[in-house]
């Protein structure tokens, strides 16, 4: 009989991927946290922005994502809509509402991997990544954690050559992943540095970005997680880009 060790040895690189991937987007049918973004460029100042997250996965594996910035001023109202789609070839659909202007914007698919609000996260790191748009290897396995090589299958899509991944065995949570430059460089660093168990749930609690190149930072603070909620997907439509729902506002 398999012990542990054993039953872990035997993982291929696509169970891996596929634990993580299930443990860092997908405890609970539906989740809700607020967020605190405080943002830190080279010179040490800071600016803070303070959202509500909710989170619902649909049909086979598909989720919904809305986010709702109760902070600063200049963003209060403002929304940012995901639809992630997990079948090959299907693009995810994002969207902002801009209520200063009164505008819907939506966030073409070649903008995923700029800044998410002026922070040093990406829209890409809000949803997470589609594991069929990398090429995955096991490069290393520790006492306690797994470390993959991402490889991305359209490289002129992204800015990176390539990422690895740091993967908790007993959690299966990403605890590091490091972005590579397509010179080879290490530029970018996301870390995930405070874990919690959350309704059996273990969640990330803080998660910090750093640009290598720049010297900024940003860390989120996730703080009122909740799991299993029950949300109704019409939450996560246009309607409400206009009239936010009191899961957000309360």
């Amino acid at each position: 009989m398999l012990g542990a060790a054993g039953a872990f040895a035997e993982m291929s690189v696509e169970e891996i991927v596929n634990k993580a991937n299930q443990a860092a987007y997908y405890a609970g049918q539906d989740g809700s946290a607020e967020v605190e973004m405080k943002i830190v460029d080279p010179s040490g100042s800071e600016r803070v922005r303070a959202f509500t997250l909710l989170r619902m996965n649909t049909e086979n594996g598909a989720q919904k994502f809305y986010v709702y910035f109760k902070k600063p001023a200049d963003l209060y109202k403002q929304v940012f809509l995901v639809w992630k789609e997990v079948e090959p070839g299907k693009e995810d659909s994002r969207w902002m509402w801009l209520p200063a202007l009164n505008l819907k914007r939506s966030i073409a698919p070649g903008d995923k991997r700029t800044s998410f609000v002026g922070s040093d996260f990406v829209y890409e790191d809000v949803s997470g990544r589609g594991l069929k748009e990398d090429r995955h290897e096991l490069i290393e396995t520790t006492d306690t954690q797994y470390v993959v090589k991402n490889t991305p299958v359209d490289p002129g899509s992204v800015e990176f050559s390539y990422y690895t991944v740091r993967i908790d065995q007993d959690t299966f949570l990403p605890r590091r992943a490091e972005y590579f430059d397509k010179n080879g460089k290490h530029y970018r660093t996301v870390e995930g540095t405070k874990v919690e168990t959350i309704q059996g749930f273990p969640t990330v609690t803080e998660s910090v970005v750093k640009d290598l190149n720049s010297g900024g930072s940003t860390i989120n603070t996730f703080t009122n997680v909740k799991y299993d909620i029950g949300l109704k997907e019409n939450i996560f439509t246009e309607r409400f880009l206009r009239r936010p729902p009191r899961e957000v506002t309360r």
